[in-house]
């Protein structure tokens, strides 16, 4: 059996406007600091400058969408996009309590109607992995694009280069049963690991000079072992592997984890190896 933390094709609408979306909506203040150094090399690689409107794709509780909106000023305009109403309602409050502007919109940014738009740059952080059709989907998100439009997104390198992710998976690999084989390219977090496969998509979907730099990087995982295992188990890859376990097992795989993040453990809290592609591209 193997440590694989990409799950079997799902329902990715129910799968984020139930449980799940609820939990994420609820710990994204932890997501957003995990994420905070990768967020601000995807700012610095898509550049929004002032007066521009930018599409957020994949936008969940809003932070990508607070912060593109900052960096357009007054004359600038930013939607969020995003199929989980849970988090959209997070994002709607944040943005509100902001005194910021922006149009949250619950739709799949695959068949959602996208013509005239406008956008001078489609922005993603972590929000494009789990299109079914990922060509089709990325040549529907080509219709929001200006004449001059730019592509910016993040997205997961291989799950065995991703500390944050196998650290926590190896530990609770005992105590799992056997896992399904998922084929390379299913939609999940890792759907675009391959990076030849993520330019292919993105080239036949319509897009010019296609960029794909490596983003090596750290993912803060929590201040210590035992609040890092509890939030694993909570949202994340390790969380949809120990879904429908019984309580005693998943004790069982939290005292694992919590065990080997320990080593782990520093004076600023514990952060693993981050591997991620940063994709650019001209729509």
């Amino acid at each position: 059996m193997s440590a694989s933390p990409q799950s079997p094709a799902i329902d990715q609408r129910e799968y984020w406007n139930g449980d799940v979306g609820a939990r994420w909506a609820a710990h994204y203040e932890r997501t957003d600091r995990m994420l905070e150094r990768i967020s601000s090399a995807l700012f610095a690689a898509a550049v929004p400058l002032p007066g521009e409107h930018v599409l957020d794709i994949g936008c969940g509780a809003g932070t990508t969408s607070l912060a593109l909106a900052r960096a357009v000023g007054a004359e600038g305009r930013v939607t969020g996009l995003d199929i989980s109403e849970p988090m959209l309602a997070v994002a709607r409050t944040r943005a509100a309590t902001a005194g910021l502007p922006i149009t949250f919109t619950a739709a799949d940014a695959a068949s959602a109607d996208m013509t005239g738009l406008g956008a001078d740059l489609l922005f993603s952080r972590f929000g494009v992995m789990f299109f079914d059709d990922p060509i089709s989907a990325f040549a529907n998100l080509r219709q929001a694009a200006s004449a001059k439009g730019r592509l910016a997104f993040v997205c997961w390198a291989p799950a065995a280069e991703n500390a944050w992710v196998m650290e926590p998976m190896l530990a609770a690999l005992p105590f799992l049963p056997p896992q399904p084989e998922v084929p390379p390219g299913t939609p999940g977090p890792f759907a675009f690991a391959d990076k030849d496969r993520t330019r292919a998509i993105i080239t036949h979907a319509g897009y010019r000079e296609v960029e794909i730099e490596p983003l090596r990087s750290s993912a803060y995982i929590g201040d210590d072992a035992k609040a890092a295992a509890a939030e694993m188990l909570q949202i994340g890859p390790l969380s949809r592997a120990v879904a429908g376990l019984d309580e005693e097992t998943k004790v069982s795989i939290l005292t694992a984890v919590e065990g080997r993040l320990r080593a782990h453990e520093g004076k600023d809290g514990i952060a693993l190896g981050a591997a991620c592609w940063l994709v650019r591209a001209k729509a």
